[in-house]
């Protein structure tokens, strides 16, 4: 038990490494934090640095939460553990150490954690989030809707409590993440956003 807890520790620093602002630092870009919304995930840094660097966050945030729980689901660790490891990774992108405990907003590393777990469930929910921004153009708005949607897959695929009430407190985390972005949705301040623009 006290190798899981240390990995939960190394997978909560794992999850606060700040890929968007070290992509913008390697590509000699502006600081994300400092621009648009000034959050260093993959639409500010896609925004602010262009489309490289975007794809470059995403993939190390998404990436961060796949390591976490699909190594250790590989490695035979217990389920519980998987699940305190993915929101350990999840809540450390959110709460980075680094970053004087401020971070990202979560979504492309709980995806990750997701897809590392139960790439099924993991599937639809990037579908999801894909298919909200083809058609409404908010990326916040495409995240909240894939993760709404994760109570109901992860009831509904696999009737699992544990992985149920994970579902619900990355949810949770989401809805957190995003008070901001939810008050501009509702006023229709938003920013909009293609994931096909130049």
């Amino acid at each position: 038990m006290e190798w899981y807890a240390l990995a939960t520790v190394g997978v909560y620093i794992l999850g606060s490494i700040p890929f968007g602002l070290l992509v913008a630092k390697a590509f000699g870009e502006k600081d994300p934090r400092t621009f648009g919304s000034k959050n260093i995930g993959f639409t500010n840094v896609l925004r602010v640095c262009g489309k490289k660097a975007g794809i470059l966050t995403l993939l190390g945030d998404i990436g961060k939460g796949v390591v976490a729980t699909g190594l250790a689901q590989g490695l035979g660790v217990p389920r519980q553990w998987v699940i305190f490891l993915g929101l350990s990774v999840i809540l450390g992108h959110v709460f980075s150490v680094f970053l004087s405990f401020k971070g990202g907003k979560g979504v492309a590393t709980a995806l990750g954690s997701v897809l590392g777990m139960e790439p099924l469930v993991g599937l639809f929910l990037v579908g999801i989030w894909i298919g909200a921004v083809i058609i409404f153009k908010y990326s916040s708005g495409g995240a909240l809707a894939a993760f709404i949607g994760f109570p109901f897959l992860a009831y509904f695929f696999y009737g699992e409590m544990a992985f149920t009430l994970f579902s619900l407190c990355v949810l949770g985390l989401i809805v957190y993440s995003h008070q901001e972005n939810i008050i501009r949705l509702v006023k229709g301040t938003e920013p909009k956003m293609s994931l096909f623009s130049n």
